[in-house]
């Protein structure tokens, strides 16, 4: 049965409809960026770059380096993004644009979030980088989807009765990476932990300017919280979303996060943009061994 074009939504000359992309325009290795600026910080070291488009905040380069194909994406900030990019990058590879039939084989993409982050731990220094073992998703967004299947039921209830979670405001899901991906690219000196993510960045994340917000300890909570000697490490937009949507329709997602503040100590790095370009040369170089 075809898709109703409502459902999937092309643009004129048969891309899809937020990306702006083809079939033939992305690598089955992706980077995802928040800023549409960080793509040209990645794909500068390329060899070659063959094609690039910009649509919004969605901007795609895709390129060569050491053989390797490789596609850098910028999503924009927050789950609600990255729920129109991962559905619209499956789209490209399985889904038949033309017929507008899910493919009978279905292709699984590697999908790599370079990010920054701010860590909830003393002793996860700024500019160190984390690997997400685990997204904490605090968004909502996900409970869209039939989400059971690949969810972590019981450290959710954890988590829930640990920091005596107001269901209120949706219940939190909890998804694993890709243990596949995690092989490839871990390091000894990488952090490991559960990077949760939030639906925004002010009162989500416990920031308070002129607005109360319902839990004014709920950081303090997730410092504490453990499971399976799991701790949340950190905390930002996309990883969760990421996971579960990745998990969903059968790609393989790794999230790394360059930190760049600590929400315990107060303290910011002096150079952000030297710890992001750090864990960009290491990302590549580990896609391209």
């Amino acid at each position: 049965m075809s898709l109703k074009s409502s459902e999937l939504i092309l643009n004129p000359d048969g891309s899809v409809y937020h990306l702006n992309l083809k079939p033939e325009h992305i690598a089955h290795d992706i980077i995802f960026v928040g800023d549409q600026n960080r793509v040209e910080k990645i794909t500068q070291f390329f060899d070659s770059i063959e094609f690039s488009t910009q649509k919004r905040e969605f901007k795609t380069q895709t390129g060569s380096l050491n053989g390797k194909r490789i596609t850098v994406i910028s999503t924009g900030i927050g789950p609600d993004n990255i729920d129109i990019v991962m559905n619209e990058l499956d789209a490209l590879v399985n889904i038949d644009l033309q017929t507008r039939q899910i493919k009978a084989s279905l292709t699984s993409l590697n999908i790599i979030r370079i990010g920054t982050s701010g860590s909830l731990h003393a002793d996860i220094p700024i500019d160190s980088f984390v690997l997400s073992k685990f997204g904490l998703g605090l968004d909502n967004m996900l409970r869209s989807y039939l989400i059971d299947a690949v969810s972590n039921p019981v450290m959710e209830e954890t988590f829930m009765t640990q920091t005596n979670w107001d269901l209120r405001k949706g219940k939190p899901y909890i998804i694993a990476c890709s243990e596949t991906l995690e092989r490839r690219i871990e390091s000894e000196e990488m952090h490991k932990g559960i990077t949760a993510t939030a639906g925004g960045f002010y009162g989500p994340q416990g920031r308070v300017l002129r607005l109360d917000i319902q839990d004014d300890v709920l950081n303090s909570k997730m410092d504490h919280f453990v499971f399976d000697n799991q701790r949340i490490t950190n905390l930002e937009m996309e990883t969760a979303a990421i996971y579960g949507l990745g998990k969903l329709l059968g790609h393989h997602c790794l999230s790394l996060n360059a930190i760049i503040a600590n929400r315990a100590s107060g303290n910011f790095s002096e150079d952000p943009y030297k710890a992001v370009d750090e864990l960009i040369a290491y990302t590549l170089r580990k896609l391209t061994e």
